[in-house]
């Protein structure tokens, strides 16, 4: 069946996407084959206790600082091998709070300092920067504000650096709060997935692994060598890594050493992160990928790696598309089986590449325990599905080289599920991101309704998880959405314009909530009015064409009739120079004559004049056959022409203009929250 331009271009951008994501989901099965064949065992060697500057990178972290520090300080290393920098690039009380801790310790016989350089210059990677100017012992190991390094760490992790070419090891990340909520619970099977698959499957071999930032030791020479920590990225560690392992240096894994840290909880600090990791590895390849490709000494392997890491970011766009195109290509009835006769067969290949391949991973990865962590494979799903509209922001961000501050992900000391953060200082606002999770979730509904009336069910459950993840990040979004002063002490006396901007946000709550409901409602009927009837029009022409019973065909014809006065309502209507109307098309700029339902109005009022004439007429007859065979020509004809004209009906003008009105209204609201949380900002500079 012919498929019209727009059509085919969306198919070939949906078939391209389908084969760019199989690839990058392949390579992720390639490696955890390669994660398994890794071995357990690695090689240590006695190297005493070799000095080491521990340094701890700390930004307005008040619930989490002593906390780490704490843990640091109890490490049972010699005091006089172990220098503890405290870089502290703060500017609220967190400041007060760290000098009098490192006072305290200082005076233990501890050789503890307090940084403070002054200047948020390069954010973390200038302070680690900065800290090195001073830094001359063999060893430097970092941590994040969040993390809490068991007292055993240095002596278990040192001896790793068995070989002089090793530059670097990385620790796993552990989750204190991991079962706080199903936000936590995603985010640590996420990470669990990174670990002990793609960081285990690059270890000790030639492909390239990352330093993830904390809970790793570095050789100083390694750092000195790789250039230093640059700050011209948002992840200064995989930068960092990558150009030492260019330089020759080597890394490992060590997935035995498991350091805790705090998951972020608050939905809108969880995006924060993914936002700067994503937006950081699309830095990281326009930066260093063509410098890995041209070094002769780095395998074609690692190259082929190191360029699937570095954009594999990538897919979030690319799973935008699809979602965005499925719906298109049901509704020009496009076949999207992976084996045509079967349709179950497409819904169990997609399980099969999906969840069902991780389920066989996660089995490796946990053993005994893999059944309750299979449990949470569906929030993952839904939280990457709806994560991929805040990560396709981020990747366009640094496509286009736009400019972003090095945005910290605020931590709050929570451990069990009685610990709170939503009274707490550094809660951050939804965002404008936001907006487009709801859209995309509005039009997941729509994709759900016309894979439905498209005949096409089986989509049913792959759209459904999509839009499940928008708005349920969405949701997130804006419940976790808190107004308060984030320099102000945790027992300040609550304002008037606080107690108001609590009513506007609820108000704005209720509205969005309100636009949501108003716009799936009036998506629906739209689709009713526009869409559906369109629909019903192909199946008719289908019952024609596949029919020889005049009164049945007589029947159809008289449906398609009653349909085309429905939609030829809200379509552009051309006349000529005496007010006569001789078009009705979707197409409402460059309309063609294929498209102009005038046409295929008066064309179904002469096939129904045409098959009155033909049921008197004797069946055995030529003039009967004849007339037949050219009403099956005609159906067959304005079946097509009706498939091309349904792409345009989305966009009619109606729709337009609901749309952009739809989009305004929560444009608005936005606005107002913008402006109550610059006049909060407003207030804390004044002090008022």
């Amino acid at each position: 069946m012919a498929i019209n331009p727009f059509t085919q271009f969306v198919f070939d951008l949906f078939i391209l996407s389908a084969i760019i994501i199989t690839a990058y989901t392949c390579n992720f099965y390639y490696l955890a084959f390669l994660s398994r064949k890794r071995k357990d065992v690695l090689i240590t060697a006695d190297l005493g206790t070799p000095s080491i500057t521990i340094q701890l990178p700390i930004y307005n972290e008040k619930y989490v600082a002593k906390r780490l520090i704490d843990a640091v300080c109890n490490l049972d290393y010699p005091k006089e091998k172990m220098r503890i920098m405290v870089l502290d690039d703060s500017d609220d009380d967190t400041t007060e709070l760290l000098r009098n801790i490192v006072d305290d310790y200082s005076k233990q016989g501890l050789q503890i300092e307090h940084v403070r350089r002054g200047t948020r210059k390069g954010y973390k990677a200038g302070a680690l920067k900065h800290a090195m100017q001073t830094t001359n012992t063999e060893f430097v190991a970092i941590f994040d504000a969040d993390f809490i390094p068991p007292t055993w760490f240095l002596k278990r992790a040192i001896p790793h650096f068995s070989n002089s070419n090793i530059g670097f090891v990385q620790c796993r990340w552990g989750h204190v709060n991991e079962n706080y909520s199903v936000i936590t619970q995603a985010q640590a099977l996420s990470l669990d997935f990174h670990f002990l698959i793609e960081q285990k499957a690059k270890s000790n071999s030639h492909l390239f692994m990352n330093f993830n930032g904390t809970a790793g030791i570095w050789k100083r020479n390694c750092i000195e060598d790789a250039g230093g920590w640059h700050t011209a990225t948002l992840v200064e560690d995989l930068d960092l890594s990558y150009r030492a392992q260019m330089k020759g240096w080597k890394c490992v894994f060590l997935p035995d050493i498991v350091v805790n840290a705090e998951l972020p909880a608050q939905m809108n600090a969880a995006k924060r992160q993914q936002f700067r990791w994503a937006k950081g590895s699309i830095q990281c390849a326009i930066k260093l990928l063509f410098d890995i490709t041209v070094k002769r000494k780095v395998a074609i392997e690692a190259k082929v790696q190191a360029f699937i890491q570095l954009t594999r970011h990538i897919v979030y766009p690319l799973m935008l598309i699809q979602f965005l195109a499925l719906p298109i290509l049901l509704a020009g009835q496009v076949n999207l089986y992976v084996v045509s006769f079967l349709p179950a067969i497409t819904i169990a290949t997609y399980l099969a590449m999906g969840p069902g391949a991780y389920v066989v991973i996660m089995h490796s990865m946990y053993h005994k325990s893999w059944k309750s962590k299979a449990k949470i494979l569906p929030a993952l799903l839904v939280y990457n599905a709806g994560m991929s509209v805040n990560n396709t922001v981020a990747v366009f961000d640094a496509v286009f080289g736009k400019k972003n501050e090095f945005l910290r992900t605020p931590k709050y000391g929570l451990i069990t599920k009685d610990d709170d953060w939503k009274d707490k200082a550094y809660n951050l606002p939804f965002s404008q991101t936001t907006l487009l999770e709801i859209f995309f979730g509005v039009y997941g509904i729509l994709g759900i309704f016309i894979a439905i009336f498209s005949n096409n069910p089986i989509f049913v459950p792959i759209i459904g998880l999509q839009a499940v993840g928008f708005f349920y990040i969405a949701y997130m979004s804006l419940s976790h959405t808190q107004f308060k002063r984030n320099k102000s002490s945790d027992n300040h006396v609550i304002t008037k314009n606080e107690k108001m901007a609590k009513i506007v946000y609820k108000l704005s709550m209720i509205g969005i909530v309100g636009i949501i409901i108003f716009g799936g409602f009036m998506a629906i009927t739209g689709y009713n009015t526009d869409i559906y009837p369109l629909d019903r029009m192909r199946g008719h022409y289908d019952g024609i064409i596949g029919s020889s019973d005049p009164i049945a065909i007589h029947a159809h014809l008289v449906a398609i009739q009653t349909d085309l006065d429905i939609v030829m309502k809200n379509m552009p209507q051309i006349t000529n120079e005496n007010g006569d109307i001789i078009s009705i098309n979707p197409v409402w700029m460059f309309p063609t004559d294929s498209t102009n339902f005038l046409r295929m109005h008066n064309d179904v009022t002469t096939m129904i004049a045409t098959i009155d004439k033909i049921s008197v007429i004797p069946k055995d007859s030529s003039a009967y056959h004849t007339g037949m065979m050219d009403l099956n020509d005609s159906a067959l004809q304005l079946r097509i022409n009706v498939m091309d004209a349904t792409p345009y009906a989305y966009v009619s003008a109606p729709n337009v203009l609901f749309s952009t009105i739809w989009i305004a209204g929560i444009l608005a609201i936005f606005a107002i929250l913008k402006t109550k949380k610059e006049q909060f900002k407003e207030a804390d500079i004044s002090g008022v």
